[in-house]
């Protein structure tokens, strides 16, 4: 009995052993699981991982936008991750720095580069389902995370933090990474970087950070919303106290003078400065400069992280003139009521002055394809001259109908039959109709002249090629403004006129350069494209010399030489004005100014009569040309050769002699006599006497003899 007892102990005492050895091999295999299967994946993705060096790490920066003076900051381009100026580690006061040290990562200057704590705690908390794992990370970590393997909160993605922060503080300087933490941390108040934040907080550089002041911008990095001043005051304060305690520990400030700063006075949110993405008129000024940007071969990369200094071609005064003639004149005015004004230079190309909108994240109508009414004469006057047709063929002003189309001047203006320079002048739709008739493939030409000028083939906003019909030939309204056309586009073929038919593309960016001084674009002179004869832009111009001043007294300051046209358009029949002109131009400049509504509706002024050219747009571009080119020299513009025998404007307007009012114009007291043309001319050449041909029925043109 006793030796099966002793035998039934034995093999229990067996089992026993046996089952120890089990769980001996389980523990080992699952030690094997938990530490050595990761330190041996830790060696293997700690191979296999490349870190970038310090220079290749280009941060998000904001590019400044400058007028043509280099100093006038016209607007700014902030990245998509907020404002953003990089600045060099030695710029960050040495206590502001060991306040963000005291904040977030005391022994960053030891430790290597990762805490297996924080690791350990974010698989915890992903496993558990917990929305943050609660601090933790070191600063290269901390920077890591924002600049490589972004913030998703995966046991993978934090396994990859731990990688490159280990390899990270193995291969860069601590020095390098502080740097480039500092550079790229969110403060709030759309700041990344210490750089904007002290300017967001304290609107001071960073080189003037006190050691209160300091403390605060390390102390709302743990958490920028919750710790903002304007609502968690409380919270902020406990932890600048957190911060300021922990840089007595570290050693880098004293008890006393802990006990002697008291927490800083800071700027309110709705008295921090605008980030630079202005809101203003110069906004859509921004829109249009980083748009080329990407035309010039400026990629996006290079705008969000290179620190651009963009120099634009805008003169502050002339963009000055324009936001204050809108101003000045609009006050008052019904508030439907919309405008824009493009200036430009005639020798280059160079957008002078540019307002679309007094909201710059708004519409801009200086981009708006809009019906241009009777300033696209010049066009048709360009195609006779082009054709060989002078200023001085006459036409009847009578209304005719062509088909089912009836053309009449407004309030039934006329000339009788006059020189086709002074049917410019007084803006007589028929005269200009019967022009367009007189030449073979009359609209075409007109659409070529004024393609030829400037008007692009291709207009955002407009099916198909402008100028046209349904991609086929225009119709006979074109010399009318039928088609659309935008402001900076009769500003840009205005400009061609005036460079007596040179065209430059127009333009808005003049230089760029990175922020480490490397010229990305620097724009060549440009000796332009002679697109129409001189000849014949110069007798245009001729033309259009009286224009300024006959129209309700708009010429320019001081009897300045100009050149310019009137233009409105009506609401469908309903006997309406929806649209009002004025573009003209001296040697030096070009602008162009339209007044409408954001939708065709008529336009009345505030004492509810109609808008014409001759009225606040003419208002608004006198007031932006004699501020623009006051006290600049005068210019004459050259005398042109002769077309068809004519040479400029001829000395008689016709049988009829001259007529009183522009039918551009609304009804309104009898103008001033013309004056005299406000250069000095050279005689007109004599002619022989001429005999009116009738060739059409109401066209007639002059012959010798």
């Amino acid at each position: 009995m006793s030796e099966h007892r002793h035998a039934a102990t034995a093999r229990s005492a067996t089992s026993k052993r046996s089952a120890g050895r089990r769980v001996l091999r389980v523990c080992a295999w699952l030690l094997a699981i938990v530490i050595v299967v990761p330190l041996v994946w830790f060696v293997i993705s700690y191979a296999r991982t490349d870190v970038p060096e310090p220079a290749d790490m280009r941060t998000n920066q904001v590019a400044t936008i400058v007028a043509a003076d280099g100093k006038t900051v016209l607007s700014k381009v902030v990245p998509p991750d907020g404002n953003r100026t990089e600045v060099p580690l030695s710029a960050a006061p040495k206590h502001v720095r060991d306040a963000v040290l005291s904040a977030e990562d005391r022994n960053f200057y030891s430790n290597p580069g990762f805490s297996v704590t924080g690791f350990l705690r974010a698989a915890r908390d992903n496993i558990l389902g917990r929305d943050s794992a609660g601090g933790g990370s070191t600063i290269t970590q901390q920077y890591v995370k924002n600049a490589l393997v972004g913030s998703q909160r995966t046991i993978a993605r934090k396994w990859d933090e731990l990688v490159i922060s280990a390899k990270m503080a193995r291969e860069w300087s601590k020095d390098d990474i502080l740097e480039a933490y500092l550079n790229t941390i969110y403060f709030g108040r759309g700041a990344y970087g210490i750089a904007a934040a002290s300017k967001a907080y304290f609107n001071k550089p960073v080189e003037a950070l006190s050691v209160a002041e300091g403390a605060v911008l390390a102390a709302v990095i743990r958490s920028p919303s919750g710790l903002d001043p304007d609502t968690h005051l409380p919270q902020l304060r406990a932890r600048w106290d957190y911060v300021m305690d922990g840089m007595v520990e570290m050693g880098a400030l004293s008890s006393a003078d802990r006990h002697a700063t008291a927490f800083p006075a800071i700027v309110p949110l709705n008295q921090v400065a605008d980030n630079g993405a202005s809101h203003g008129p110069e906004g859509l000024i921004r829109t249009q400069v980083v748009r080329e940007l990407a035309a010039i071969g400026v990629s996006e990369d290079d705008l969000n992280t290179g620190g651009l200094q963009i120099t634009t071609t805008i003169d502050p005064k002339t963009q000055q003139a324009a936001v204050d003639a809108v101003n000045n004149v609009m006050d008052g005015e019904p508030g439907e009521l919309r405008t824009a004004v493009v200036s430009i230079d005639p020798r280059t190309g160079a957008v002078r002055g540019y307002y679309g909108g007094a909201d710059g994240a708004g519409f801009d109508f200086a981009q708006a394809p809009l019906q241009t009414g009777s300033a696209f004469k010049v066009f048709g006057l360009a195609a006779a001259l082009n054709d060989g047709i002078p200023l001085s063929a006459m036409y009847s002003s009578a209304p005719l109908t062509v088909g089912n189309v009836n053309i009449t001047n407004v309030e039934g203006e006329s000339c009788g039959t006059c020189t086709i320079a002074q049917a410019l002048k007084q803006s007589l739709n028929t005269s200009f109709y019967r022009l367009e008739l007189s030449m073979k493939h009359g609209a075409q030409k007109i659409a070529d002249a004024a393609h030829a000028a400037g008007i692009p083939e291709s207009i955002p906003g407009v099916p198909g090629k402008s100028l046209s019909e349904n991609g086929g030939p225009p119709e006979n309204g074109i010399v009318l403004g039928q088609y659309l056309v935008r402001p900076i586009d009769m500003a840009s073929a205005y400009a061609t006129l005036a460079a007596n038919g040179m065209y430059h593309a127009p333009h808005f960016i003049q230089r760029v350069v990175k922020a480490d001084g490397t010229v990305l674009f620097d724009r060549p002179a440009d000796p332009g494209e002679q697109r129409i004869k001189p000849a014949v832009a110069e007798n245009v111009t001729q033309a259009m010399i009286p224009i300024a001043s006959y129209s309700r007294g708009h010429g320019l300051a001081g009897g300045r030489p100009s050149a310019a046209k009137t233009g409105t358009t009506q609401l469908g029949d309903t006997g309406l004005n929806k649209d009002a002109w004025m573009v003209g131009y001296t040697p030096s400049l070009a602008t162009a100014v339209w007044v409408g509504t954001e939708k065709a509706q008529s336009i009345t002024n505030a004492n509810g009569a109609m808008i014409y050219g001759s009225g606040l747009p003419s208002d608004i571009w006198k007031k932006t040309m004699d501020a623009s080119l006051k006290g600049t020299d005068f210019e004459n513009f050259p005398w042109p050769d002769p077309i068809g025998g004519q040479a400029g404007v001829p000395s008689y307007s016709g049988p009829s002699g001259p007529a009183n009012t522009n039918a551009d114009d609304a009804p309104a007291p009898a103008p001033a006599p013309m004056p005299q043309l406000q250069i000095q001319l050279p005689p007109p050449p004599r002619l022989p006497p001429l005999r009116q041909v009738e060739i059409l029925p109401g066209i007639t043109i002059p012959l010798p003899g």
